[in-house]
């Protein structure tokens, strides 16, 4: 649908983009729609307050920098989301949800510094305007807050917000030592995407459905539905850093390919045995690229197969994440995460 095009662009504030989203994802459902758009503008608010807190300003810059510059806030949505499936009254979701996004806003800071990147959300990204040192430690305080929020929360948060935080840095540190003895590439790349983005997808909806006091099945199942949306998600991010333009994505296009990060399209062109493939492996053996090596990189994708292998695959986690979705008890919360998927699948299209 090429109106996502602009629902998910920079070109409108990160504000009227979320509410374009809810909007679309609770089309029949004007009293979810109120309630989500305002649950999120509650959670915004608050972790600006959260990101700016520290006793040196010249330190809220940096922490506050990220969360500033908006954001889709997808996690905090799911929060809220599974607050559905409970009471949705409930004191601490506003809470919940900032924990999520902090943590989330924790590792882009650590993702920049490893990708050298220079821009994020549309704007200097923390390392390349404070230094890499400032930025990561920046992500760790931000870490910090989200622990002490969870623990405020209770155990069952607490616990669930130390599991996660585990689980992305054991991605990350995957991703960096790379593939184990005998391990295929597009294995590690799963394992890899399974810590670093399934993981607190997953976290976001348990986290708001154990706040509203959920049944614990419903808890497991909406878990299990939101580590498949997480893979299909991190899939289409993969592919629109290949397909999108720049102002889409508010990152440099083809960054994460040139940078030698090793994306699903990135491995599956890799494994390409005609001469396009054998160019690319060529291209990127040796490390980054310069422009003209990126142009050609991007000009052999839109000729390769693996893209469309690549989109194949992300549909085929949507299908599993819908499966999950019958295990659920029916009513507006199912259709609105049966809406997310159709939303994930419609940002490649």
């Amino acid at each position: 649908m090429k109106a996502l095009t602009a629902l998910s662009g920079n070109s409108m504030p990160a504000r009227l983009r979320r509410a374009a989203l809810v909007r679309r994802l609770t089309a029949d459902h004007p009293g979810l729609e109120a309630r989500l758009r305002d649950g999120l503008d509650a959670v915004e608010k608050q972790l600006v307050v959260e990101a700016e807190s520290a006793v040196d300003p010249r330190i809220a810059d940096v922490t506050r920098h990220l969360a500033a510059a908006g954001g889709k806030r997808l996690r905090p949505l799911l929060v809220l989301i599974g607050a559905e499936f409970g009471d949705p009254w409930r004191d601490g979701l506003t809470q919940a949800a900032v924990v999520v996004e902090l943590v989330h806003i924790s590792s882009l800071y650590h993702d920049d510094v490893m990708d050298n990147a220079e821009t994020r959300h549309g704007t200097s990204s923390a390392n390349a305007r404070w230094g890499d040192r400032l930025a990561v430690l920046a992500g760790d305080l931000l870490l910090a807050k989200a622990a002490r929020i969870a623990a405020e929360l209770g155990r069952e948060a607490a616990d669930l917000n130390a599991e996660v935080a585990g689980q992305l840095v054991e991605g990350q540190l995957c991703e960096l030592v790379g593939p184990g003895p005998g391990e295929e590439a597009i294995s590690h790349y799963l394992r890899v995407v399974a810590g670093k983005t399934a993981a607190l997808l997953a976290m976001s909806l348990r986290i708001g459905a154990q706040q509203a006091g959920a049944p614990e099945q419903v808890v497991w199942a909406l878990g299990k539905y939101a580590e498949q949306l997480g893979f299909a998600f991190q899939i289409a991010d993969d592919l629109l850093d290949i397909k999108a333009p720049t102002a889409e994505m508010g990152k440099e296009q083809g960054k994460d390919l040139t940078a030698g990060v090793a994306s699903l399209p990135v491995l599956l062109a890799l494994a390409d045995r005609t001469p396009r493939g054998a160019e690319l492996r060529e291209l990127l053996a040796h490390g980054p690229v310069g422009p003209a090596g990126q142009r050609r990189a991007l000009a052999l994708f839109r000729h390769s197969s693996a893209l469309d292998q690549a989109e194949a695959m992300m549909h085929e986690r949507l299908d599993r994440a819908r499966r999950a979705l019958r295990a659920l008890p029916p009513g507006p919360g199912v259709r609105t995460l049966g809406a997310l998927c159709d939303f994930v699948a419609d940002r490649t299209a």
